[in-house]
């Protein structure tokens, strides 16, 4: 196996997958040399190699670098890969990828995915055994991919332990601007409310209580790999900022005149989401998710 851009993601796939013995040997591909040298010394690879020394030795290549750069770089390797090589991506958005490679005569070799899971930390050694346990793998526009291929990836993703879902790349982006990159941004941007109107590190320090802390969790995260997210997925994301933004504007709306019931009935509303994190989803909405994990 290849990885290339060895940080939380490909590391930790690299650490779940020697524990079952699917892999033998895991050539590394990395720009950053501190990068590099980590992973060797953790053993989360067994060389350091250029990229076309990679492409010439490995069976399963895995793009685990920033959306931009991957869009990039997948096009070099199905240049350079044969009809018994497989490439898979990891990325946060599918759009960008699956489209610069739609008319490429390997584009069969290509599987589009992306395992929901990660913490903020990056780099080889934020990689984690476990990180995918029980969490989604989403395999995108999976018609477009050759048969054998997807099946590996596949097994791959069951591996980890993940439970797969198929999508279209479009409706990926959609669905994931709303549930994940919106939360990003929200809290990138309570991070700088409080570093801008408290003036008293040692008060954020002090004072920050768990709800603090799990909620600016995000904020610690790449601004390298969610820059481009951000730039891919801007449409789906300004749709989801603007009734983001009207939410709190109710909030402050409610506050300023002392609505105290209608705040109240927002918590209350917004309190249902407990149920679904729960997985008490509704029936027609149930119908619909195994609907899309049949197909």
């Amino acid at each position: 196996m290849a990885v290339i851009g060895i940080g939380l993601i490909g590391g930790s796939m690299v650490k779940d997958l020697r524990k079952t013995n699917y892999i033998g040997k895991v050539f590394g591909v990395d720009l950053n040399p501190v990068h590099s040298k980590e992973a060797l010394r953790s053993g989360l690879v067994d060389e350091i190699v250029a990229l076309d020394v990679a492409l010439a030795k490995a069976d399963l290549i895995i793009i685990s670098i920033p959306v931009d750069s991957a869009k990039h770089v997948v096009l070099d390797i199905l240049e350079n890969i044969d009809k018994t090589q497989i490439v898979t991506d990891v990325g946060s958005t599918k759009g960008g990828i699956c489209e610069v490679v739609k008319n490429h005569k390997m584009r069969g070799r290509f599987v589009a995915g992306h395992p929901i899971a990660g913490t903020e930390n990056s780099g080889p050694e934020a990689a984690i055994e476990g990180l995918f346990q029980n969490k989604t793998g989403i395999i995108c526009n999976k018609n477009e991919s050759d048969s054998d291929a997807l099946i590996v990836v596949e097994n791959v993703y069951k591996l980890l332990g993940m439970n797969l879902n198929y999508m279209d790349a479009d409706e990926h982006d959609k669905h994931i601007a709303y549930v994940s990159h919106l939360s990003h941004i929200s809290s990138f941007a309570l991070a700088l409310t409080v570093l801008n109107i408290e003036e008293s590190e040692k008060n954020i320090f002090d004072m920050a209580g768990s709800g603090f802390s799990s909620t600016v969790r995000l904020a610690k995260s790449s601004p390298d790999m969610w820059k481009p997210i951000f730039q891919h997925n801007s449409a789906y994301l300004e749709r989801a900022l603007d009734e983001y933004i009207d939410q709190l504007h109710d909030f402050k709306t409610f506050l300023k005149h002392n609505k105290q019931e209608d705040i109240h009935m927002l918590m209350t509303k917004a309190n249902d989401i407990r149920r679904i994190l729960d997985g008490k989803v509704k029936e027609e909405n149930k119908n619909t998710i195994e609907h899309e994990k049949a197909t």
